[in-house]
């Protein structure tokens, strides 16, 4: 299946300049989804999972049905202010400002193995502070995987150490 003609070009969200990828026209389409889902899935099997955790906001569409598919726990990332109980926090650069993500303190530990997901990959930046929440409870990262790479932002570049998978690359804008 052609997934880059499932997704919509958005010039100029959120500010003048960037092309936004639009994975709502994906969604949109039963069959397009359940297949981002089935190969998102393909490609994290047998690596030990237990608990997937999907990056506010995009990334809870695709990482709570993975965590349902491959039968483990979900454990989101959310902005500040959304979790309700304690929490670790990190700040980092978007490709067109800054933000901060946060996870509950008890949502991992040592015994966790985890598939870290996010609907796309640019910079990296949100995607590195996930990684290092992720770690600082002490969890192992197991894979990071994304439906949307803009490759030609050099983002993967972050993340030598962990093994990196996206179903769509953009080499150009």
């Amino acid at each position: 299946m052609d997934l880059k003609s499932k997704i919509r070009d958005v010039p100029n969200f959120p500010k003048e300049g960037i092309i936004f990828k639009d994975i709502t026209t994906l969604l949109q389409d039963p069959a397009a989804f359940n297949f981002t889902l089935k190969r998102l899935v393909e490609l994290s099997e047998n690596k030990g999972i237990t608990k997937v955790v999907g990056i506010e906001s995009r990334g809870f569409i695709f990482g709570a049905a993975l965590a349902e598919r491959l039968g483990v726990g979900f454990v989101p990332i959310r902005k500040p202010g959304k979790l309700p109980a304690a929490k670790e926090s990190e700040s980092y650069i978007l490709e067109y400002g800054s933000d901060q993500i946060e996870i509950h303190k008890d949502a991992l530990d040592k015994d966790d193995v985890v598939l870290l997901h996010d609907d796309l990959l640019a910079t990296g930046g949100t995607m590195k502070a996930a990684t290092t929440l992720v770690e600082r409870l002490g969890a192992k990262i197991a894979q990071l995987s994304f439906v949307i790479e803009l490759s030609f932002l050099h983002g993967r570049k972050l993340f030598d150490n962990y093994e990196v998978i996206s179903l769509i690359q953009y080499d150009s804008e």
